[in-house]
């Protein structure tokens, strides 16, 4: 069963942001998921920081060579680390931008059919008008 819409109420309201926030009508996450990608990328660059900076300090507390062998392993393992972790992140917002998408054309589509029934209504209210 379909619930009401409240497209009825807001016909003599002009299109506002405010609105769109209370009634969820349209989804504000498609344009919020580019913040929040930007923003997890920049998490995972300080961590990819911390990480050069660790390799570093391993290199300088430990002896010549096996300061170097050690902070090759740890930047090896931690490009490694933040490889994935853009990867996953990369993933992860993508698969919200697409259930979001599916939710608009579903929205679209419920419209275009909820159109096409008026339609068909009006017209067989018109034609019972002739016979």
């Amino acid at each position: 069963m379909r619930q009401p819409r409240l497209t009825a109420i807001r016909e003599g309201l002009p299109k506002t942001l405010f609105w769109d926030l209370l009634t969820f009508e349209k989804l504000m996450t498609n344009q919020v998921i580019h913040l929040i990608y930007w923003s997890g990328l920049g998490i995972i660059a300080l961590i990819a920081f911390g990480i050069i900076g660790s390799a570093i300090g391993v290199a300088f507390r430990e002896e010549p060579l096996m300061g170097i062998l050690l902070a090759l392993s740890v930047l090896v393992g931690g490009s490694l680390v933040v490889t994935i972790l853009v990867l996953l992140w990369r993933s992860f917002c993508e698969l919200y931008v697409a259930l979001f998408r599916l939710s608009d054309d579903l929205h679209a589509i419920r419209r275009a059919t909820d159109a096409d029934v008026a339609a068909r209504n009006s017209q067989g209210a018109s034609g019972h008008g002739h016979q």
